[in-house]
Order: structure tokens, then C-alpha cells, then sequence
């Protein structure tokens, strides 16, 4: 259940809870909200997302500098990419935008000034001649992390856990694995979790098809 809760499946959420016969820990209309402000960064509308996160708590970006850096930073992200996607593109709102909004934050923190300074670096060279570091500023990977820390600051806020109990343990036990492998312990190559079904049918089907040729080499002698 808290896995549905944290990861934002209000559906499931709540047919889990039916099923289970057991109470939901969060209502369906905050989930349904950070799934709605996800989807907002998902597709680079960050001054709506921003205005949805002051509504439903003005407190949060204020004591969250980092955050709210970040997602300024993600906004100045996007009006370059709408104004490099063409040759003759104007870059004057970006610049705007950076000088008003980041500009002013960038020297409280060095992370910030670093950050800023990469980004705007993006309109000095073409797209297709962007350095790694640089071109990565531009992967939409970069709103799915901004995405992640929204969501962990709205469950904060309300007091939800901002990790799943399953994710916990799926990394626990991914870092154990590792750390026994770096200890030369003689584990098998690899280790199933054990929640692939496909999987258990077919190691059903194995025991089984071996246990018929047991019975077919006793019946035999």
C-alpha cells in the first residue's frame, strides 16, 4: 500500500485497500494532486507545477531553498529549449528569466551559482556541439529528478513516508548482494527476487517435468 501511496497510484491505491479490506493511509485527492503536478514537470510546465505546489502548501519551497532552486532552474531549462529548437529562435525570455530569478539566488549557494553558470552555457554552443555534462542539462531525465524531489516534499509535508517500505527493501537487498560479491562470497551470478511470475511457472514446470522423470525412471526399473 504505501508503495501505491508514495509513487502516486490513487486507482490502485484505493482498489488495494477495497481488496485488503483495510484503511487507505492517504485520501485519493492528494494522491491524484502529486500525480497531477508530476505530470505538470513531466511535461515541462513548471510555472503551472510551481503555482499547484504554493496551493497546496506555501511553506514547502520556502523552507526548501534547493528545491525551489531546482525547479527555477528546470523552468530556465525549458525556455532555452524553446528557444534553441530553432536557428532564428529568440533567447531574450531566457535570459529575462535567468537575471530575475535565478540571478539573485545563484550566490547564496555555490551548487546554485555552478548550476546557473552550466545551464546559460547551453546558448553558447549549438545543440548538436554540446559537451555530455552539458547536453544532459537538455535529457529529459532532468524532470523526472526534479519530479522525484517534488513528490518526496509533498509526502513530507503531509507526513507520508517519502520512500516505500518494497523500495527500501529492494535496495537493501540489492546493496547486501553487492556487498557480498565484493567480499568474494560464492553466491549464484544472479539472484531472483522471487516476484516474476513468469519465473515461478517456470520453475514450477521444471520441478514438476523433473519430478515425472523420477517417476518414470523408478517406474522403469
Amino acid at each position: 500500500m504505501d508503495y501505491l501511496v508514495s509513487e502516486g497510484y490513487p486507482s490502485a491505491a484505493q482498489n488495494f485497500a477495497v481488496e485488503a479490506n483495510i484503511q487507505p493511509r492517504a485520501d485519493v485527492e492528494s494522491i491524484q494532486e502529486r500525480v497531477e503536478i508530476r505530470s505538470l514537470i513531466y511535461a515541462g510546465d513548471i510555472q503551472t507545477a510551481i503555482e499547484k505546489i504554493n496551493e497546496l502548501n506555501s511553506q514547502i519551497l520556502d523552507q526548501d531553498p534547493s528545491l525551489h532552486f531546482a525547479l527555477l532552474r528546470l523552468q530556465l531549462v525549458e525556455l532555452i529549449r524553446v528557444s534553441t529548437a530553432t536557428p532564428d529562435g529568440d533567447v531574450t525570455p531566457a535570459l529575462n528569466f535567468a537575471t530575475t530569478h535565478l540571478a539573485p539566488r545563484a550566490p547564496t549557494n555555490p551548487e546554485f551559482l555552478e548550476d546557473l553558470e552550466r545551464t546559460m552555457a547551453i546558448l553558447i554552443f549549438s545543440p548538436e556541439n554540446l559537451s555530455p555534462p552539458l547536453a544532459a542539462i537538455l535529457d529529459m531525465k532532468l524532470r523526472k529528478d526534479v519530479a522525484k524531489r517534488v513528490n518526496e516534499a509533498l509526502l513530507l509535508s503531509s507526513g507520508e513516508r517519502t520512500r516505500s517500505k518494497l523500495l527500501e527493501l529492494v535496495r537493501t537487498r540489492a546493496w547486501a548482494e553487492q556487498k557480498a560479491r565484493d567480499a568474494k562470497k560464492d553466491i549464484p551470478e544472479r539472484i531472483d527476487l522471487g516476484l516474476d511470475p513468469d519465473n515461478d511457472r517456470h520453475d514450477m514446470e521444471g520441478d514438476s517435468l523433473m519430478q515425472g522423470n523420477g517417476e518414470a525412471e523408478s517406474t522403469a526399473a
